[in-house]
């Protein structure tokens, strides 16, 4: 009796020991962490010219951050350069060259989000206007989610920060393109942005029309596999346009709302784009907003960083690759707490 005492003691007091380090240790990081690597949808002139106009970046790009252990990988790029024409057929070079950086990122053991970085437009007009109608943007996810459907590593990142038309039309339009994905019998991920840039901060506003938080109730995908993607910067307008942050919690603070929103509702968030400079003030304020998602993990699944790339000019102040030196930008540092490793293999 003496014995087994002593060993529900010992229990108990291993348990304790675990209760008090753990807040201390934080919480696990978000399954998919990672950076958005720019270059394809570069450029305003559509399609444009490869190589000088735009660039898809290399595996070499996306393998630094993969060594870092981020896992997750968004890839911008423009409708019109992939589908020059509504409904036709995707043009066989730029469907070679995003594969090729998609399987190549998977291949490694990351996974790789496709971004359709249009604002929910193509060439000028919106999805759902009588130039673009929704068929033509369920269109383009049928045949994306044909060519990426069979990888599970493969996300797809519905559409870039739509905006300047009403919630209820882009609600329209991202149901018609999930639908179409799911049609092809595709069980991918899917992110959907709200309207209004899809800020956190704005999440329940209505300075951009009927607000998300009552509208995006209405996104219906029958694999039930999908979750919001949010962008929040640090500046006073949320924009992502100044490196001067507005304080050091800015960034927890105006995910709050949102969060308490997907946790009402049973939803899932995805933090798509976020960003500050390397400052003080911005690094405590990156290490903040990732710990926030951190303790909320049961609504939020992960991030991407805004941005690399091999065309950002070296003074761009969200810049994420390497320094000329080869050495580490400082914000990558608060950014490494809170990053899931790569699994070799796992797809």
């Amino acid at each position: 009796m003496a014995v087994r005492t002593k060993k529900i003691s010992r229990s108990f007091g291993f348990l304790v020991w675990l209760a008090a380090i753990l807040p201390a240790l934080g919480a696990p990081p978000l399954p998919y962490t990672g950076v958005s690597l720019s270059g394809a949808e570069f450029g305003s002139k559509r399609p444009g010219i490869y190589g000088k106009d735009y660039i898809y970046p290399s595996l070499k790009d996306a393998s630094y951050f993969l060594e870092k252990g981020m896992n997750t990988l968004r890839v911008p790029f423009l409708w019109e350069r992939l589908q020059p024409e509504l409904e036709k057929d995707l043009d066989p070079a730029e469907i070679k060259r995003l594969r090729s950086l998609i399987e190549g990122i998977t291949a490694k053991g990351g996974y790789a989000i496709l971004d359709v970085h249009n604002y929910a437009k193509y060439r000028g007009s919106f999805i759902g206007s009588t130039e673009v109608p929704f068929t033509a943007f369920a269109d383009l996810w049928q045949r994306l989610a044909t060519e990426f459907g069979n990888d599970p590593h493969v996300f797809f990142g519905l559409m870039n920060e739509p905006h300047g038309l009403p919630t209820e039309q882009w609600r329209d339009a991202a149901n018609a393109g999930i639908q179409a994905i799911r049609k092809t019998g595709a069980k991918n991920l899917i992110l959907v942005c709200g309207n209004g840039f899809s800020g956190g901060h704005s999440w329940n506003s209505d300075w951009y029309g009927t607000p998300n938080a009552k509208v995006m109730l209405e996104i219906v995908d029958p694999a039930d596999h999908f979750a919001f993607e949010i962008h929040q910067y640090l500046d006073s307008n949320f924009s992502g346009s100044s490196p001067k942050p507005v304080s050091a919690t800015i960034g927890s603070e105006k995910l709050k709302g949102v969060t308490k929103w997907l946790h009402e509702h049973g939803k899932k968030g995805f933090l798509g784009e976020f960003g500050g400079a390397n400052d003080p003030v911005s690094l405590a304020a990156i290490d903040d907003q990732l710990g926030f998602l951190d303790d909320h993990a049961d609504v939020w699944l992960g991030w991407t960083w805004w941005a690399a790339g091999p065309w950002w000019g070296d003074d761009y102040f969200m810049l994420l690759r390497p320094a000329k030196d080869g050495q580490d930008r400082a914000q990558m540092a608060p950014l490494l707490k809170h990053v899931a490793p790569v699994s070799e293999g796992t797809h």
